[in-house]
């Protein structure tokens, strides 16, 4: 089958984030300048490109464009990339695009990969659901959230170990704003990621399966990364942790994100391993 519109604007997508990314580590020391300005203009096109694939895609199905794997990394990326753009504005600085936008790049790359099914084809009764909806598009917007801490955790730690007057130490926030990010992103991704991958998703079991619970493989590791998260703020509040320790956690939650995405879909198919 012939490649649909859709396809062709996510992959134009996929090439103005590679371009944008490349430009971000030839000029993330500097907040202007042609070539900077240019890597902004590419990136806000690529992300134009993704969104009119999204809603084309959705027109085209009738159906939000959430329901397979190829959907999921393209929405999950746009969102990433709005978390991003968001930050970048707040904060002026360039840096955060150097450890932000390679996730967005792998995730593209993934679903541009030609073993990745890209067809439109009916729903099975079970993602026919608008709890499906909103479970996924809030756990993926919470999620974009934990990718900002993951981004600003490592830029956190490569600060943290470098010398003054270091190349790090000039370009990189200070340390507090780096925590400050950090900690922000993870406070208001959380409850996001709560209401989406737990609440939401209890439901949307209870109409697919029968129960709002079944333990499945990918609800478990959804339920692991909910408790990497919460742990993560329980500490924050009760046991100050900053820095560091702060920075580690939002790593390692990030990690469980993905592999909650990714590894269990690949090693521990379940009940959300579904082919149409």
């Amino acid at each position: 089958m012939m490649p649909t519109m859709d396809v062709h604007l996510f992959y134009l997508a996929f090439v103005c984030y590679g371009v944008s990314m490349i430009i971000n580590f030839l000029t993330f020391w500097k907040r202007t300048g042609i070539l900077a300005s240019a890597g902004n203009v590419i990136l806000l096109a690529g992300f134009g490109f993704q969104l009119a694939g999204l809603i084309f895609r959705g027109i085209t199905a009738r159906f939000m464009p959430i329901t397979n794997m190829y959907e999921s990394l393209n929405f999950f990326s746009a969102a990433i990339v709005l978390a991003y753009l968001i930050v970048e504005h707040r904060f002026s600085n360039r840096a955060f695009g150097v450890f932000i936008l390679p996730v967005v790049f792998v995730l593209m790359a993934f679903s541009s990969l030609p073993t990745t099914p890209k067809d439109i084809v009916p729903l099975i009764p079970a993602l026919q659901s608008q709890w499906l909806v909103w479970h996924v598009v809030l756990s993926f917007i919470g999620e974009a959230a934990f990718a900002v801490a993951f981004g600003s955790g490592i830029m956190y730690l490569l600060r943290e170990r470098a010398a003054a007057g270091s190349f790090a130490a000039r370009t990189f926030p200070d340390a507090r704003t780096l925590d400050l990010v950090t900690y922000r992103a993870v406070a208001i991704g959380f409850p996001i990621f709560t209401l989406g991958a737990l609440v939401f998703g209890a439901v949307w079991a209870k109409y697919a399966w029968g129960d709002y619970w079944t333990w499945d493989p990918k609800e478990t590791w959804a339920l692991i990364t909910w408790l990497i998260y919460a742990a993560y703020l329980h500490m924050r509040t009760t046991q100050r942790w900053r820095g560091r320790k702060s920075a580690v956690m939002a790593i390692i939650g990030f990690a469980a994100t993905l592999f909650t995405l990714f590894g269990v879909s690949f090693l521990m198919p379940g009940l959300h391993s579904y082919t149409r």
